[in-house]
């Protein structure tokens, strides 16, 4: 098969993989806790990890990193899988998914914020102004269209959903650079993460419960597909790409087959008001990421 079209096949798998998350994260949150599902997701996530890293023969490498790369990979275990995933679940059992998903969507966004302070980049005004087209989605979503009112569906997970953006905005800014491979970077933050979520499980006495067959079903679909082998997928995808940038657009596909799996498959009313603030969303990420383009090729 033509290199490009092996890109496509990859880009294409880890784009249907991660529409079907969040309705898994809804259906498992029906059988366990939020706590309970990042516990065992990640040891299914970490077990498959593994396996990738003996497939592409790079066990070795975890021998050949430093004590000081070994701290970084342990706070960045602690930035994900264990913060940011504690924050999402939560946000996802206050919420919709149709709401959860598309808020979560806006880390690209709050990654231009931080990028200011944290990497010393100016922000221009089209960038400002990615930035009021995005959030003025978020402002629709998040009132379910009423934005005369100021009323919130849900003030609280609202807040736990943009904040689980800002977590993953900050792991990927640490992690950028980083320039260890990034399989295992991955398998180390899930192994150190892991660390994290049993000390919250045995201190909130929630390894005395046995979850359901459902509800491990449910981890496991997670653990396989949200935290494990799609990120691979999706890796192999830009690798094989001629440019990113053939196969990094379809990526804006996700959300919107995502509000379509919700409805069919969890069962909720997709609101009209959450089509057009996921609209605004993406327009603009898209914008954002535009002006950073073109800002690279001056």
């Amino acid at each position: 098969m033509e290199q490009q079209k092996q890109a496509y096949v990859y880009a294409v798998s880890a784009v249907l993989l991660w529409s079907t998350v969040a309705s898994a994260f809804k259906i498992s949150l029906r059988y366990l806790d939020y706590l309970q599902l990042l516990f065992y997701a990640s040891i299914v996530s970490m077990v498959v990890l593994f396996i990738i890293l003996v497939i592409q023969n790079k066990l070795q490498l975890l021998s050949q990193y430093s004590t000081k790369e070994y701290f970084h990979s342990a706070l960045l275990g602690l930035l994900n899988p264990f913060l940011y995933y504690i924050i999402l679940f939560k946000a996802y059992s206050l919420l919709p998914a149709q709401e959860a998903q598309p808020l979560n969507y806006t880390w690209s966004i709050a990654l231009a914020l931080l990028s200011i302070p944290l990497l010393k980049q100016r922000i221009k005004p089209v960038s400002f102004l990615a930035l009021i087209i995005s959030y003025f989605g978020v402002f629709i979503i998040s009132t379910h269209g009423n934005i005369g009112v100021l009323k919130f569906s849900n003030l609280y997970g609202v807040l736990l959903a943009l904040g689980s953006a800002v977590i993953w905005a900050l792991f990927w800014i640490f992690n950028i650079r980083d320039k260890r491979d990034e399989i295992t970077k991955l398998f180390l933050n899930f192994l150190f993460g892991f660390i994290f979520i049993s000390l919250a499980m045995l201190l909130s006495s929630r390894l005395r419960i046995i979850p359901s067959p459902a509800g491990i079903a449910g981890a496991t679909y997670v653990g396989l597909f949200e935290m494990g082998s799609t990120f691979v997928f999706w890796l192999k995808a830009l690798k094989l790409s001629r440019t990113t940038a053939q196969v990094g657009n379809m990526i804006y596909l996700s959300p919107f087959i995502s509000l379509v799996l919700i409805h069919f498959v969890v069962g909720e009313k997709v609101l009209l008001s959450t089509l057009i603030g996921l609209i605004f969303i993406i327009s603009g990420i898209m914008l954002q990421q535009y002006a950073a383009r073109f800002s690279r090729a001056q």
